[in-house]
């Protein structure tokens, strides 16, 4: 028997082959109409002989999306290694979406990826996010969600997350224990709750260290480089700079290692300062940075495990998953200060 391909199935419609291709996708940009004449079709002439293909592609795509703020943060790229690692083993593949920190873009992914009818979501929240309807919506259409590092507390579903209030409160800690009794914390947006939790663990960890705590040594800034500069300049540029920083994010972090170099501070003598996320360059740049590793891997990995879980039965009980994160300590923070 001859082997049925999509230029046959094209032929036999009088259509395009890539519109084959699309209409067994799923994809959005397809008619119902067509679709459904394309895999009526695609029967008939037996193309799916030997093939791996979900019949039920028309209701629900045999793949995971995933929306996530960047791809280049370095826990984002070892989280979608987890999430592959689950997805190969039981034949789904993975849609990949940046929201780029946008709650319009994410929005509007949310909404495509229902329109195709995906089979799950797993979500980190844009930093800008502060309307969750759209979650909501997925909800709506029976898709499963699980939000992981960044979450939406707003919406019942399955988490991943390190313990923020923890890893931060043991940061703020460290900073006080090597001399640091100024200390001033970077968040994120002021409406991102992952970096609200963290500057709760800063607040706890100074109070345990009966050291006032001054509103004015808390800032934020909106992730962009140019709000990462301005922000660190606004403390470090100040009549009286802090001794010690923590902040929200490794890129953070660096912004405030350029604007003290810039400002003629030593690094850790003047001034000592914690990141988030271990990023691969923390090692590689002077001094080496020290920050909070997160399980990205990890946090991927369970964040598909429980994703799966709810696909194959959507009744199941929701779950929160809490990994350890650690401090690792380099040559930011490496001077004692009650020398």
């Amino acid at each position: 028997m001859k082997k049925i391909t999509l230029k046959d199935i094209a032929a036999k419609l009088d259509i395009s082959t890539s519109t084959v291709s699309r209409a067994l996708q799923n994809n959005p940009r397809i008619s119902k109409a067509i679709r459904d004449k394309v895999l009526s079709t695609a029967k008939e002439m037996n193309y799916f002989q030997n093939k791996n293909f979900d019949f039920s592609g028309l209701k629900k795509m045999n793949a995971i999306g995933v929306i996530i703020p960047k791809i280049n943060y370095h826990l984002y790229a070892t989280a979608i290694s987890g999430m592959e690692k689950v997805a190969e083993e039981n034949n789904l593949r993975l849609i990949i979406c940046q929201s780029n920190e946008s709650f319009e873009r994410e929005k509007s992914l949310i909404k495509e990826l229902i329109d195709i009818r995906i089979a799950g979501l797993i979500i980190s929240v844009a930093g800008e996010t502060k309307n969750f309807d759209h979650f909501l919506d997925a909800q709506k259409n029976d898709i499963p969600l699980v939000f992981f590092n960044r979450l939406c507390e707003e919406i019942e579903s399955d988490k991943v997350v390190i313990d923020n209030f923890r890893a931060a409160f043991d940061a703020t800690q460290h900073l006080v224990e090597i001399g640091c009794k100024d200390i001033a914390y970077i968040g994120g947006p002021e409406i991102l709750q992952i970096s609200n939790t963290r500057l709760l663990g800063y607040k706890k960890a100074l109070e345990k260290e009966n050291i006032d705590i001054n509103e004015k040594r808390i800032e934020y800034s909106d992730f962009s480089q140019e709000s990462n500069l301005s922000t660190a300049r606004k403390l470090l540029y100040s009549p009286s700079h802090p001794d010690g920083i923590l902040c929200y994010s490794d890129q953070l972090a660096i912004a405030v290692m350029l604007v003290a170099k810039e400002r003629g501070l030593k690094i850790p003598e003047d001034i000592s300062i914690i990141g988030f996320n271990n990023e691969p360059v923390d090692e590689l740049i002077q001094p080496s940075l020290t920050s909070i590793d997160q399980p990205g891997h990890e946090m991927g990995q369970t964040s598909a495990q429980l994703l799966l879980n709810k696909i194959k039965n959507y009744s199941t009980k929701n779950t929160r998953k809490i990994l350890k994160s650690k401090l690792i300590i380099r040559n930011s923070t490496n001077k004692n200060k009650q020398d």
